[in-house]
């Protein structure tokens, strides 16, 4: 148990029991456990399992680290050749937990390799003095699983950030992907009511933990994702860069390859627009198959075949940092057509590049753009509404001039140093509460005693 630093006492009726342990005094972590079971944050984003929460824990943990908390992030190794632990940043360690299978483990298999996982975390923290970590936080719910355990043996706080929530997925499926299996529902339940506390993205996360979880509201905190406005900021266009064409209009779509991002809505948007007399429109689809998508890998290749659509969508490969920024940059339009997003990363690094943004109103992508000021928001998935509303904006220049400086003010809003104090105002509200939790704990016991 991790007791901290500053002597307290217990009053029993009308006499005083001095107790001998020491109850936490920090008022922040010294170093944080950070638990990302599923991917780690030095794979490239936009393939696999890799995405916008990885971008989240590395610039988290970055900031954290400038701010003298130590992170470290365990993660579940991948290949055979990976050191046990690699230093990422100054002040933030990657440790690489054996769980199972090196490869070919997919992300649903992976329960069966919690125990393992779990052992291995605690494994690092045994080989310390008591009281290593101050906290633990874990993404996703299979890193909630494990941080439940954790946090028993530890006892140190434990927080958690869902990313995306089974229920609300199921009740917005696409059409053809599969649904969160019941044993996820089951798991994100009972990491819901073991976390001491819950950090949503959006205040409509939060809602929906707790309508759909029964989440205890005072357990719950709103802390919004950042951007990196330091990279992602207003340049010069440079579509050669890409191969793109320099005359017509384009449409860039950035993200996993899986149905749950609907790049195939903006496909057939394209062939909508085709056949209304609108040939000039470049679709870049950027990103690797993920999830459902890596069952059919080719599977927009041949859609936008069989639309008759071959000649105006360029696919690229994820790009990493200043491409990544280029190619916002080179857009006239990004696209966000998903059918769930617990807050749309890709949305506002767009936006922060000056590039207006077209996305479906649901999840976070609401409080990502502010509609008719950064971009525009489409209620559903119908290709022909998707084609009406592209094509609107395409044709007015002057209209996305002004949204063009409504998305980089919007921007400007969120940043990861914002979310980071955030965070840490979380941190220390858990520690202080959890302190309290323990000396109620022993002053019952030493009164019954």
């Amino acid at each position: 148990m991790n007791l901290g630093a500053t002597s307290f006492y217990i009053r029993c009726g009308g006499g005083t029991y001095v107790a001998g342990l020491r109850i936490g005094g920090l008022s922040a972590p010294r170093r944080i456990a950070t638990l990302s079971v599923h991917t780690s944050p030095l794979e490239q984003p936009g393939t696999g399992d890799a995405g916008g929460m990885n971008v989240y824990i590395v610039e988290v943990a970055k900031r954290l680290a400038e701010r003298n908390v130590e992170v470290e992030i365990f993660t579940r190794a991948t290949t055979s050749g990976l050191p046990p632990l690699v230093e990422m940043l100054p002040g933030v360690y990657v440790r690489h937990v054996t769980a199972g299978p090196f490869e070919g483990l997919a992300k649903e298999e992976l329960p069966s390799q919690l125990c393992a996982f779990a052992n291995g975390v605690l494994r690092a923290e045994a080989a310390h003095p008591p009281g290593h970590y101050d906290l633990i936080h874990s993404h996703y719910w299979l890193s909630g699983q494990v941080g439940w355990l954790a946090r028993e043996r530890w006892g140190v706080p434990h927080v958690h950030t869902a990313h995306t929530l089974a229920k609300v997925k199921n009740r917005l499926i696409a059409a053809g992907d599969r649904p969160e299996p019941k044993a996820r529902l089951i798991g994100e339940e009972q990491v819901v009511a073991e976390s001491d506390h819950l950090v949503a993205n959006t205040r409509f996360e939060a809602q929906d933990l707790i309508s759909h979880y029964d989440a205890d509201p005072a357990r719950v905190s709103v802390v919004q994702p950042g951007v990196d406005l330091d990279r992602f900021r207003p340049g010069t266009a440079d579509r050669a860069r890409f191969g793109l064409p320099t005359d017509g209009r384009i449409v860039a779509f950035v993200g996993r390859i899986q149905p749950l991002k609907a790049p195939d809505v903006l496909i057939s948007a394209v062939a909508e627009m085709r056949a209304r007399g609108t040939s000039d429109v470049t679709l870049v689809i950027c990103g690797g198959p993920s999830g459902s998508g890596l069952e059919r890998p080719t599977a927009l290749i041949e859609l936008a075949a069989s639309l008759g659509v071959s000649d105006s969508v360029v696919f690229l490969p994820p790009q990493t940092g200043p491409d990544l920024a280029a190619l916002y940059r080179a857009a006239d339009l990004v696209a966000v057509p998903s059918y769930n997003e617990s807050f749309g990363l890709v949305a506002l690094e767009a936006q922060a590049c000056g590039t207006p943004v077209v996305a479906a109103a649901v999840g976070g992508l609401v409080t990502a753009v502010r509609d008719g000021i950064s971009g525009v928001l489409v209620d559903g998935h119908n290709p022909a509404d998707w084609a009406q509303v592209l094509e609107k904006l395409l044709d007015a220049p002057g209209y996305r001039l002004r949204l063009a400086a409504g998305a980089v003010a919007h921007a400007s809003r969120f940043s990861w140093d914002r979310t980071a104090e955030s965070l840490l105002r979380v941190y220390r509200d858990a520690m202080t509460e959890h302190r309290a939790l323990i000396a109620a704990r022993l002053e019952r016991a030493a009164c019954a005693w």
